[in-house]
């Protein structure tokens, strides 16, 4: 839960729970350490998932859990209060001081046999005794058994039960499994709800095959392959692990795994006395009896039949080693209805066995979503709850994808579920799932890469790599391998795209090519170049990391990327999809938008290409003249356009970056920043274009904002950007003519930007994320130590200023235009905050940027922002490629 939600929690709960610390996360509830301020105690207080909360019934799942307060066992966890707190459901245990059966194999890994026995007398005693009262438990697994001072006592009795019981037929709707896939017994991971003890007693089987084993019975790379395992094999003797392990005791787990309830034990008392009766053992069937025909002569028949096997042996031998004929390639065009069609940002990918296609696609009421097609089918399917979401990822065993929504990171169910949060936030792009689907890799808005288990779990920033290597905006398109290696887009200071390969555990990078977008299938890489246009293989040596071979074209006249997303996908087994559509490059225009939402073009006959790495732009004092930054010929540059219908004129023509450009208070001059001279500075040049641009000073790190105070006594710069570790964008400031260096002025561990100054120059606006996620703050300013307010409330970004100093405005999590009214007096005080409207999907605008991308006017009345008008696809055509790499050699696609 966020931090948010915490609050919300701990206000709900003030007058009977205290909440002190969060302590972990569980299948279905969120667990916090509480005071019982009546009782004076600890207790666990044990939150419901949001997800569940809005399938159950309230009143019935508390009528359904009153049920297991009844429990009162010496090996059983009491439930001391249940209720509902500002829509939040909840139960009350007591808080155990010691570890669960799951920190302790951990740690152990196995146990001995007698400690083992110990702990399934425990737990099967709990067991016998609720199901004589007719509950059970259907989550009988480590987490849930906890250890203390040598006893094992049972958790979450009924819970389970309770779940099942208020959700009825609409969890199954909507995909929830109940249980822990490794101990599930085979009725309840088919998904019969009519459970009995006997599920439970293969659940204790299993936790007793772990203990002795270290490994659960069955074992899978995902939920699904693990429930197949369950249904379908049988799992290895223990006594194949552990030699030592009784005979008995390995017959007991035996017969409690069973996969048909009537062939294993009757209850909980049978499986014990099984675990400590030296006598008891497996029944093992019997060989069958043939009884041998009278007259029957082997050494008269025996010859034939054997001169009879050897013939077949050899046809047979010859029909499996004879080569295969070469399978050809295949190239298909595929066709979407008008209705299902691929949006204008291009993004799909291909499941791994080829056969599944997910793409971003239109949506209710013009939010696109994502839709799921098989090639095997006619139309696409909408995938449900995917209002919103990018960059689209499907799970090796193809049941899942992941995508992200603004900055979280999600992952729903191919056919429709409940959708889980992986990373509520601080995702910037590109997530990719491992080979083996335990892991999600993206690139992090600190622009380091990272991971976190697809099933949940905490979020890993990886090893950075040498940034003396790879400039910054590295890692952005990314691919995982086996082995834990990975390909990415990188580039290199003052170079273009290149393709590089690293080990997860290592800051070692290896450079493979030039190029952009890499994938991996078929024993290939595959990229584009780097101007797009072709679409590359070459053969790639997994182990060595490095190419082994050169890179032959695959297709040409593929369509270019739109909003810096891959036009390609491909398949582990040999499937490639591709974009051969065509699209004008992207243009925008520049909008008026007032605070109600409304968008006014300023100039229809002006548009241009913004580009997708450090724009900006800004209104002159006067609100007379825009100066924005132009990308032209892969190129940034600095103009200035006379508005409204004026001409637009560049102010800057050298060959290096030259961006965000902010205007001094007389409006005579506009500063920006541009790496002419090695680290990327802060320069200064007359807006009318004469004269040459100068640079304000040097240092020994790049600075990637820059401003002047109102009285142009201080210049205010925000480090950055070629720093790739977290906490490496600070605030710096400078008095010109006087200073030659800056000074700092807001430097922490944590990420400060979209700096800004009060029209007054009093107050310092900024955002940062040193609570784990991007918020609005203001300090004083010159002297930021003397105190700092948080502006926003769950979460924002991009603070600019109205231009009367009376408001503070913010983008708000939701991508909410908000206006902060800033209350007149010698202190900072936010007297309210507005909501004024929702940026639109058109608008130039993304969560992750670190820096405005709009501006206001002299009133506060309107906003100035860049607007899309030319982003769609024109003729989008997807071509499906089949067994692409046996025609390398051979004729190129289109």
């Amino acid at each position: 839960m966020t931090g948010n939600v915490t609050d919300r929690l701990s206000t709900a709960l003030a007058d009977r729970y205290r909440l002190e610390r969060h302590v972990g996360e569980g299948g279905m509830a969120t667990v916090y350490l509480a005071h019982d301020l009546k009782h004076d105690r600890k207790v666990a207080v044990k939150v419901l998932r949001p997800e569940l909360v809005a399938i159950l019934g309230t009143e019935r799942f508390l009528n359904e859990i009153k049920v297991t307060a009844g429990l009162q066992h010496p090996h059983i966890l009491p439930l001391h209060d249940s209720g509902e707190a500002d829509s939040f459901l909840y139960y009350v245990m007591p808080f155990i001081e010691g570890e669960s059966l799951r920190e302790r194999l951990r740690r152990d890994k196995q146990l001995s046999v007698d400690e083992a026995m110990e702990i399934a007398k425990a737990v099967g005693s709990a067991l016998e005794f609720a199901h004589e009262q007719g509950i059970v438990h259907r989550d009988i697994k480590p987490e849930n058994i906890l250890l203390q001072r040598g006893q094992a006592m049972v958790a979450d009795f009924g819970i389970a039960l309770a779940v099942s019981a208020a959700g009825g037929s609409r969890l199954t709707e909507t995909g929830l499994s109940l249980g822990t896939p490794h101990y599930m017994s085979p009725e309840q991971a088919s998904g019969d709800r009519e459970l009995d003890a006997r599920s439970d007693i293969y659940s204790l089987g299993a936790v007793v095959y772990e203990m002795l084993t270290g490994d659960p019975p069955h074992s899978g790379s995902t939920m699904q392959a693990i429930v197949a395992k369950i249904l379908t094999s049988d799992p290895e003797p223990i006594s194949r692990t552990r030699s030592h392990v009784p005979p008995n005791v390995d017959a007991a787990v035996q017969r409690a795994l069973e996969k048909t309830p009537a062939d294993r034990f009757v209850n909980a008392r049978q499986f014990l006395e099984a675990l400590s009766n030296p006598a008891f053992a497996v029944p093992t069937a019997a060989a069958p009896f043939v009884r041998s025909r009278a007259g029957f002569r082997w050494d008269r028949v025996g010859p034939v039949v054997l001169a009879l096997a050897a013939v077949f042996l050899v046809v047979a031998l010859w029909s499996l080693l004879r080569p295969a004929p070469p399978r050809p390639v295949l190239r298909v065009s595929v066709s979407l209805p008008d209705e299902q069609q691929l949006t204008a940002l291009g993004q799909f990918d291909v499941s791994a066995d080829g056969a599944l296609m997910v793409y971003h696609g239109p949506g209710d009421g013009g939010v696109p979503r994502l839709w799921a097609r098989r090639w095997d089918a006619l139309d696409a399917t909408p995938i449900r709850d995917t209002d919103g979401a990018n960059g689209p990822a499907i799970s090796p065993d193809g049941l899942e994808v992941a995508f992200l929504f603004g900055l979280s990171l999600r992952v729903v169910p191919v056919q429709g579920g409940v959708t889980r949060t992986a990373v509520d936030d601080s995702v910037r792009c590109c997530v990719r799932w491992s080979p083996d689907g335990e892991w999600l890799y993206f690139q992090h808005t600190s622009s380091l890469l990272a991971r976190v288990p697809s099933a949940g779990g905490a979020l890993e920033l990886l090893v950075p790599v040498d940034s003396a290597q790879i400039d910054a905006g590295f890692n952005q398109f990314l691919d995982v391998l086996p082995g834990e290696a990975l390909v990415f887009e990188g580039t290199t200071p003052g170079g273009g795209p290149q393709i590089y390969a690293r080990r997860v555990g290592s800051s070692a990078v290896k450079m493979l090519t030039a190029g952009q977008f890499p994938r991996f299938g078929a024993g290939h890489l595959l990229f584009a170049t780097p101007d797009g246009a072709t679409l590359m293989a070459a053969p790639f040596d997994e182990g060595k990391l490095e190419l082994s071979g050169p890179a032959t074209p695959v297709a040409e006249t593929v369509m270019p990327p739109a909003g810096g997303w891959s036009y390609f996908a491909v398949s582990r087994s040999g499937q490639l999809v591709y974009n051969a559509g065509g699209r004008s490059p992207p243009s925008y225009e520049v909008v008026w938008v007032t605070r109600e939402g409304q968008a006014t073009t300023v100039d229809p006959d002006w548009t241009f290409d913004p580009g997708t790495n450090n724009r900006g732009l800004a209104l002159s004092p006067d609100g007379t003249r825009l100066a924005v930054t132009v990308l032209e010929e892969a190129n940034y540059d600095i103009w200035v356009k006379e508005l409204p219908r004026g001409p637009a004129s560049r102010l800057t023509f050298d060959d290096e970056w030259d961006v965000r450009p902010r205007w001094t208070p007389d409006g005579d001059a506009v500063a920006f920043l541009s790496r002419r001279e090695g680290q990327a500075s802060p320069f200064l040049k007359r807006a009318t274009g004469t004269g040459v641009a100068e640079r304000q000073f040097a240092y020994d790190r790049s600075f990637w904002e820059v401003l002047y105070s109102p009285d142009s006594e201080w210049l205010v710069a925000r480090s950055g950007g070629t720093l790739t570790v977290p906490g490496g964008r600070d605030v710096w400031a400078l008095r010109p003519g006087t200073d030659t260096v800056p000074a700092p002025l807001i430097v922490t561990g944590f990420d400060e930007k979209a700096i800004g100054l009060s029209p007054d120059g009093r107050w310092l606006s900024y955002e940062s994320d040193e609570t784990g996620r991007n918020e609005v703050y203001v300090r004083p300013f010159p002297n930021v130590e003397d105190g700092k307010w948080q502006v926003s409330t769950g979460g924002g970004v991009m603070p600019v200023w109205g231009r009367t100093g009376r408001e503070l405005f913010y983008v708000d999590a939701d991508n909410q235009m908000v206006a902060a009214r800033i209350q007149p007096g010698p202190d900072f005080v936010v007297a309210e905050r507005t909501v004024l409207f929702t940026l639109g999907s058109d608008l130039l605008f993304r969560q992750d940027e670190q820096y405005p991308l709009y501006d206001v006017t002299p009133d506060d009345r309107q906003f100035v922002m860049l607007r899309g008008v030319n982003l769609e696809v024109t003729a989008p055509e997807l071509i499906l490629v089949e067994n692409w790499a046996a025609g390398l050699a051979g004729p190129r696609g289109r």
